[in-house]
């Protein structure tokens, strides 16, 4: 096989801004490390990116831009000019963050993680709804191959954008076999993070609308009233986090929720195993990282039943709509279930490895060549 460049566009993947997409396409590209496979990747990032993930420098080179990703106009204009020079003699070119230039060369693969501006357009301003608007459907149409990471999401690029079926693959998310393996014990974060010696649910999101951060907080308010039960929320602030924490205050749960913001990964794969159960209330998702992690590290998932989370969850956890009522009694299915729970979370979670990521990808890459 003869050898393909591939110059994979990471310049919209600020860390700690993008959410479950950084860790979709990371892995992923861990996983592609582990594939014999005739491409030869060449990451465009910004510097906090290749300060965060020294494992990806490891393994490919990186070309880092003169921009911080932060600022939308400056990043779409890097990709049209700086990004398009630098990687016009590449055999394929990957955009991971849904959206592609106008102008570059082909062929393309395009990662397309949701479709949340379409059916939640309330949660965008309204400059960034007409850039996606206009910017989406045209980079559908300019790709060679478009992956999503689940099959919700592929079939509505193809119904809502009129992608061709042929050209949509899933390239499913997948976590690392070491997953955990560096985590701080149970001790060491009860103590650093004052969690006190009863039971501990985590939910790892930013603080954005659609993450159903409030949704959680009313149902520790009205049902799971144990005051020794403590609320984890990780991950940095959103939109929505000054109306989360005026909540918290008005319901008066200062003392159960524990606000960390964006910890380390192994701090929050410890959170995750030491927890009773890892609750994911978001009201949209293209796939739901910490669901898998949640599997992988043996702690059972209680969910909303949003289409692509419930198809990764499968019948592997608890999966409710998104009604308070319907939660209330969901610890005690946990503790009546949990055996069960944490032994078809960890059959599911193999479904999602890094290594099958990765060799998805190399079937995108292949598609896009033929």
């Amino acid at each position: 096989m003869s050898a393909v460049d591939v110059a994979v566009n990471l310049l919209w993947c600020v860390p700690g801004d993008v959410g479950g997409s950084e860790e979709y396409l990371v892995r992923q590209l861990l996983g592609l490390a582990s594939q014999q496979s005739e491409f030869l990747p060449t990451l465009y990032v910004v510097q906090s990116f290749a300060r965060a993930h020294p494992n990806l420098a490891d393994l490919y080179p990186m070309v880092v831009a003169g921009i911080t990703g932060h600022e939308r106009p400056r990043r779409v204009l890097a990709e049209h000019v700086w990004l398009s020079r630098r990687t016009r003699r590449a055999g394929i070119v990957h955009h991971g963050g849904g959206t592609t230039p106008a102008v570059g060369s082909r062929p393309i693969v395009l990662t397309i993680h949701d479709l949340q501006y379409l059916t939640h357009p309330e949660y965008h301003s309204r400059n960034k709804l007409r850039y996606l608007s206009e910017v989406v459907p045209r980079s559908v149409k300019r790709a060679a191959v478009i992956a999503t990471p689940t099959e919700w999401v592929r079939s509505t690029v193809i119904e809502k954008l009129g992608a061709d079926p042929d050209r949509v693959i899933v390239v499913p998310h997948g976590v690392e076999a070491g997953i955990g393996d560096d985590a701080p014990t149970e001790f060491e974060l009860r103590r650093d993070y004052g969690l006190g010696d009863g039971r501990v649910l985590v939910y790892p999101a930013i603080t954005h609308p659609h993450k159903g951060h409030e949704f959680l907080l009313e149902v520790m308010s009205q049902h799971w009233d144990d005051p020794d039960l403590r609320l984890v929320l990780l991950g940095g602030a959103g939109s929505a986090d000054r109306g989360i924490e005026a909540k918290i205050a008005s319901l008066g749960l200062e003392r159960r929720v524990i606000r960390t913001g964006r910890v380390p990964a192994s701090h929050r794969d410890g959170f995750l195993a030491l927890a009773e159960a890892m609750v994911f209330p978001s009201e949209y998702e293209g796939f739901g990282a910490p669901v898998v992690e949640a599997m992988a590290l043996g702690t059972p998932v209680i969910a909303a039943d949003q289409p692509a989370v419930a198809e990764v969850v499968g019948n592997a956890g608890i999966v409710l709509p998104r009604n308070s009522d319907a939660w209330a009694g969901a610890l005690d299915d946990v503790g009546a279930r949990r055996q069960e729970l944490v032994a078809a979370g960890r059959r599911r979670s193999a479904d999602f490895t890094a290594e099958r990521s990765g060799a998805a990808l190399v079937s995108a890459y292949r598609r896009a060549l033929e």
